[in-house]
């Protein structure tokens, strides 16, 4: 599941040259366990057929990522399947959308303590104002829960991001 994240990076274009300033307007911000975090290398991508959108990514870092080794930030990302389908603005709540999930992912010496919405029937709400191959607009909040049980809450989330651009605070 961290594996989407990751992947996020690699295979997203990075119009700024490695570690890419923001621009314009562009954030991915939350409250996390009451914590307000600018996420830091931050990606939209996505994808269907027919023009449509069957698939969303949104997600990003707590800190820049490391460039040259050194421990992985916490992650927060969420993600939509509707293949067949197409997502647009509206409201998508886990867990009345099956194929939806959002994950929260602080890697530790022995291992990534992961925080998601399918590990029980917690909340979790993303709001989509707008969606192009421009970009993505809308708001979330939600709850994740780790496999002890242990939840934490994410509040105040909102997000402005342009198609496949990774965006700095």
């Amino acid at each position: 599941m961290v594996i989407t994240v990751l992947c996020l990076n690699a295979c997203s274009k990075d119009k700024g040259g490695g570690d890419s300033p923001s621009t314009g307007d562009y954030f991915f911000r939350a409250a996390v366990g009451g914590r307000k975090v600018d996420f830091h290398t931050v990606n939209f991508q996505g994808g269907g057929n027919d023009n449509r959108w069957e698939h969303i990514v949104v997600g990003g870092y707590e800190e820049s990522y490391p460039t040259s080794g050194g421990p992985v930030p916490p992650s927060l990302d969420f993600e939509i399947w509707r293949l067949g389908g197409n997502i647009g603005p509206g409201t998508y709540v886990t867990p009345a959308e099956p194929n939806m999930i959002a994950r929260y992912a602080v890697q530790q010496p022995d291992g990534t303590l992961l925080y998601n919405t399918s590990n029980s029937d917690d909340v979790f709400t993303v709001k989509i104002e707008a969606i192009s191959k421009d970009g993505i607009k809308g708001s979330f909040s939600g709850t994740v829960r780790n496999l002890a049980g242990q939840a934490i809450s994410i509040t105040d989330g909102s997000f402005n991001l342009p198609y496949e651009t990774l965006i700095n605070p």
